[in-house]
């Protein structure tokens, strides 16, 4: 098959059969989920089938604005923003309940009302627990899964990163507990995500964690992200119920891992292993953003692995 390096961005995708003016143009869309204003990234033809890329914290569909054309000439790829999250609508943490099941809830709605009956889930960060749940609830809807540094087992969230945040999980009522989170909501935080643990950090575009801060900086949105950390702790309790879906249903998954991630360390992905028969397990000499440094590498993965279990 003829095969065509392209440059995007800083990164290098090799796109099949696609020359550079044939490169998928990504539209910038918003859909109407009940009150809410959803904003998502779209490429790729409307017959083919569905990626579903679900972002973390604190960014947006912008983490996967160089992946999002490196699978569109063969997939209709799309990503959307959480409530309060990117482009999306914000309403204040007192009118809208910041926790994981409503932000799964308005995913769920989002993807019925582009009729979304089948994809493939791209889940990050936040986007596992967001994912999993809908996993979880039309099985069916699922054809395969990409993996990228999101639990779904208790190991790898016993490091020091997770002690205060499990803190105030216990106290939740704590006032003190919850200011002591409030500097993961500052710049400083938010850059260590995307550099800690990146052998060369000249590949990590400034661009990146100085957009996730801008919208972090808005008025009002660290309290919410402080709900959500807070509402993180209903994760971990429905982990069993993940792991069985894995057992029962056996969707096909690829782990493409940052392996220097300390939030979610590897230790978080090796137990995926024990329930899911098909399996591809990739850990990258990457952190917790991989997609910025090993794009191009987790693109080829992503197509590989798509085209051997998703018609």
């Amino acid at each position: 098959m003829f095969r065509t390096a392209l440059i995007l961005t800083g990164l290098a995708f090799t796109l099949s059969s696609v020359g550079a003016a044939d490169l998928p143009r990504t539209h910038h869309k918003t859909v109407k989920v009940g009150d809410l204003d959803i904003f998502y990234r779209e490429a790729g033809p409307k017959d083919a089938p569905v990626v579903l890329l679900l972002h973390g914290f604190p960014t947006s569909s912008q983490m996967f604005r160089n992946l999002i054309p490196a699978l569109a000439d063969n997939y209709r790829v799309i990503a959307p923003d959480y409530p309060g999250f990117g482009q999306s609508s914000m309403p204040t943490h007192d009118k809208f309940k910041y926790t994981f099941d409503n932000l799964a809830d308005v995913i769920e709605k989002f993807t019925e009302k582009l009729e979304l009956k089948e994809y493939s889930l791209y889940v990050q960060d936040y986007g596992a627990p967001i994912g999993y749940r809908l996993a979880v609830k039309y099985p069916e809807r699922v054809s395969a899964i990409v993996v990228q540094n999101g639990n779904a087992y208790d190991e790898g969230l016993d490091n020091d990163f997770w002690k205060p945040i499990k803190a105030y999980w216990k106290e939740p009522s704590s006032i003190d507990k919850r200011e002591g989170l409030r500097g993961f909501t500052k710049l400083d935080a938010t850059k260590w995500q995307y550099t800690h643990g990146v052998k060369d950090t000249e590949l990590v575009s400034p661009d990146a964690w100085t957009t996730d801060q801008y919208l972090l900086d808005r008025d009002g949105n660290a309290d919410i992200q402080l709900d959500l950390f807070l509402s993180y702790g209903s994760n971990p309790l429905l982990y069993p119920k993940w792991q069985e879906y894995f057992r029962k249903y056996q969707p096909p998954v690829l782990i493409v891992w940052g392996k220097n991630d300390q939030i979610f360390p590897p230790a978080g992905a090796e137990p995926y292993k024990k329930d899911l028969k098909t399996l591809e397990f990739h850990l990258l000499d990457a952190g917790h953003f991989a997609l910025e440094t090993n794009g191009d590498e987790i693109a080829e993965l992503i197509r590989a692995f798509l085209a051997k279990h998703v018609n």
